[in-house]
């Protein structure tokens, strides 16, 4: 069906009015706050300790959640790609299941597995490990909720890969590792880069589940997001808005580097 370029312009202007209202805008006006005052109250703003220590522990949080997710989503992937057995579709809903969950469903669910009155409660009660209301917790709501991308970019580039290489490897005497580490791995390289910029993206955007299973104590279980709603509650709206700067700034960072990986692997698959 062809268009009229009528109807072409309409939509278009459509889109960008659509796209103007919902993101334009209000980042336009946070931005605009935020740098209303000056730059230099900006820089005071996130360079107070409890902005710090913010960034510092979700960095850190990033920094422990993407190497699990790696660790055991790579795995998984191979396993959905290169085997068929029975519970593989189950496996995949469970999987897929934090895109469907609410985040704050999610907080609920770890507060009943590993708080003092939980399954697991004894973990804290007995062997005095704080999960809950502690940074573990914020590490394993992160966790849960970053689980699929890792395994969602990486198993359909093994789809497509296919075993031909594999196979071809180990007729000539590789090990399991030698042909993982170089024949699947480079392989899935951009796949793998992907999922972990997302992973990376979301981790350091969570809330719902984080503000669930964390004491919100600056210093001590305070991420960025957490750090954005405190300053709102307490009437910081200045203090609100260069945290949310801040995030978005890095956010932004991450889109470029999707971006670049995003063009990278279109012109190498040419």
């Amino acid at each position: 069906m062809t268009l009229s370029p009528t109807v072409k312009r309409l939509l278009r202007f459509t889109a960008l009015f659509y796209l103007a209202g919902l993101l334009i805008v209000p980042v336009g006006l946070i931005l605009y706050r935020t740098f209303a005052p000056g730059f230099g109250a900006f820089v005071d703003s996130i360079s107070t300790p409890a902005a710090q220590s913010a960034l510092q522990l979700s960095l850190l949080t990033v920094a422990i959640v993407v190497p699990l997710n790696v660790l055991f989503g790579v795995p998984t992937a191979l396993v959905l790609a290169r085997n068929k057995f029975r519970g593989k579709s189950a496996l995949q809903a469970v999987i897929d299941l934090p895109f469907a969950v609410s985040p704050i469903v999610v907080g609920v669910a770890l507060i009943l597995l590993w708080g003092t009155a939980g399954v697991f409660g004894f973990v804290e009660n007995d062997l005095g490990f704080k999960i809950i209301f502690g940074f573990p917790g914020i590490v394993l709501a992160s966790i849960f909720v970053t689980v699929p991308f890792v395994i969602r970019e990486v198993e359909p580039v093994l789809h497509e890969l296919g075993t031909d290489q594999e196979e071809a490897a180990s007729t000539l005497g590789s090990s399991w590792w030698q042909t993982f580490w170089r024949i699947t791995l480079p392989s899935i390289r951009w796949g793998l880069t992907y999922g972990i910029v997302l992973t990376i993206a979301r981790t350091l955007g969570e809330f719902g589940a984080v503000v669930m299973v964390s004491s919100n104590l600056p210093g001590i279980s305070q991420t960025l997001t957490l750090l954005v709603s405190d300053r709102y509650n307490r009437a910081d709206m200045y203090g609100a808005y260069a945290i949310s700067t801040l995030l978005m700034t890095v956010a932004v960072i991450v889109l470029v580097v999707q971006v670049v990986l995003d063009a990278r692997r279109a012109k190498q698959s040419k």
